[in-house]
């Protein structure tokens, strides 16, 4: 889950923290109100990564190039194909590398 970094964002995390049941985490929300911040709820493979910046996008490129599926009965925002292929050349991360081939294969051919 990606956050923009401001205190106010900082204070609405720390009281969903709360109410989901991290509260010794949602004592530390100010640190969400910088970039560069993760904090990791869980185990694989139920674990919720909150971040406050990604690689090579920036939080209002992220935002405005989202796209809105369900999940869960929900309306949820996820990284639109640009941002995300920008995300992961980024990282650089041979996992990243071989999922850029992926979506290249699965391209049609003009």
């Amino acid at each position: 889950m990606l956050v923009e970094p401001t205190r106010a964002n900082a204070k609405r995390l720390g009281r969903a923290l709360t109410d989901f049941g991290f509260p010794t985490l949602a004592r530390e929300q100010e640190a969400f109100a910088s970039p560069d911040r993760m904090a990791s709820l869980g185990v694989k493979p139920l674990r919720i990564d909150i971040m406050t910046s990604i690689s090579g996008v920036s939080f209002r490129q992220a935002w405005s190039g989202r796209l809105t599926t369900r999940l869960g009965g929900h309306d949820v925002g996820v990284l639109g194909e640009k941002a995300l292929r920008a995300n992961k050349l980024a990282s650089g991360r041979p996992k990243d590398i071989a999922d850029l081939a992926l979506l290249d294969e699965g391209r049609p051919r003009r």
